[in-house]
């Protein structure tokens, strides 16, 4: 994991981490997290989600939860995605994340090479979400937000198998777009919902 700056390091000063999920499927909300992690409640085995089994993300969403000095889970729906575009509604979701987080953010760390507008210092890390513990607990807690929010939307419009793929444009979610059409959470902006829309 990579090490803070001085800046960073100094005695008392709250940093960030936040990461987001969901940038790439055609339904539901795009989720962003931010997490303060404590340095006196250490969680081992903080990793890029993506790299972690849905078991492993699970458990440590619950540390995470438990030992974190501060933390928060924030969204931005399909319809601030079609009116804002992905990019605009993934730094309003991480906006929220970090305005949720009590105590307050010092310094925030985002993964990529974008950041929104904080009221604190804010520095975009690229493969942060491997190399900086704070913005992978951030990953983790994002991404089971966001697949948690998947189960939900199967129970809700069953038949597209959002449970299994999570939304994304796969062969059956996109065969199941093709015979049902979008249901209300398909986010409209994206190309694929247009063209079963006919648009």
């Amino acid at each position: 994991m990579r090490q803070l700056t001085l800046m960073e390091s100094v005695q008392g000063l709250r940093v960030a981490g936040v990461d987001e999920a969901g940038r790439g499927p055609l339904v539901g909300p795009v989720v962003a997290a931010a997490v303060i992690l404590d340095p006196a409640r250490p969680i081992e085995g903080l990793a890029d989600s993506k790299r972690l089994s849905a078991r492993r993300r699970e458990a440590l969403a619950a540390l995470i939860r438990d030992r974190a000095l501060a933390w928060a889970v924030a969204s931005a729906s399909p319809a601030e995605i079609d009116r804002l575009n992905i990019l605009h509604a993934t730094l309003l979701a991480m906006q929220r994340a970090v305005a949720g987080l009590e105590p307050a953010a010092e310094r925030v760390l985002v993964d990529g090479n974008r950041c929104p507008v904080l009221p604190c210092p804010v520095e975009a890390v690229v493969g942060g979400d491997a190399s900086v513990a704070a913005i992978s607990a951030a990953s983790i807690l994002a991404k089971v937000a966001r697949d948690a929010d998947c189960v939900r939307l199967d129970g809700d419009y069953p038949g597209y198998g959002f449970a299994a793929h999570k939304g994304y444009p796969t062969a059956v979610h996109l065969e199941a777009l093709a015979r049902l059409g979008p249901c209300p959470e398909h986010r409209r902006s994206f190309a694929p919902v247009r063209r079963a829309l006919g648009l």
